[in-house]
């Protein structure tokens, strides 16, 4: 089940926490972010490889190039075996920016995002079917979990694809991380 978790910037104590997909939209909305629900039965191995995934849903893919125009579109998956998984998580993990606007949906598993807005830390948990979109310049993080068990279809407006400015705040270390 998606969830959002609203912080203080200041103390990891939760203000609000919603489980409600209409809820959490509305909530994310006046902040610049998506947040939204697509179809998730087409029927894919737990190892089809991003060719077959961009063609499972190229439909949706086509629909949202058309309101956006992306240049670049790819598919990331990390499983708890992946050689990399923590290098990764710790990258990720760190609060960043980007001069694109980053859109996700995930096609299956789980991933924390965390944006960072005035006063207030958003935790976003999305999970298979949710589609989030940060806005440029939103100082955010991403939490795959110490046991990485997701696959997204990334989306961006540049051709060179995820590119990230650290903010050098250690803010998300204040903040809880995804179990599992």
């Amino acid at each position: 089940m998606s969830e959002l978790t609203v912080y203080a910037t200041e103390a990891a104590t939760p203000l609000a926490h919603l489980t409600d997909h209409a809820a959490i939209a509305a909530e994310l909305a006046p902040l610049g972010v998506r947040f939204a629900r697509w179809r998730t039965d087409r029927p894919l191995a737990i190892d089809a490889g991003q060719e077959e995934v961009l063609a499972a849903y190229a439909d949706d893919v086509e629909r949202l190039n058309g309101e956006f125009g992306f240049q670049s579109v790819d598919v990331v998956a990390l499983r708890p075996d992946h050689p990399e998984r923590e290098a990764l998580r710790a990258k990720f993990l760190q609060e960043h920016v980007h001069d694109d606007f980053e859109v996700r949906f995930f096609v299956d598993g789980r991933g924390l995002f965390y944006i960072h807005a005035g006063e207030r830390v958003y935790g976003i948990l999305c999970e298979q079917g949710d589609l989030i979109s940060v806005p440029a310049g939103a100082k955010h993080w991403f939490d795959t979990g110490a046991a990485p068990d997701f696959k997204c279809i990334r989306l961006f407006t540049t051709p060179n694809g995820w590119e990230a400015s650290f903010t050098g705040d250690a803010i998300d270390a204040r903040f809880p991380r995804l179990e599992g």
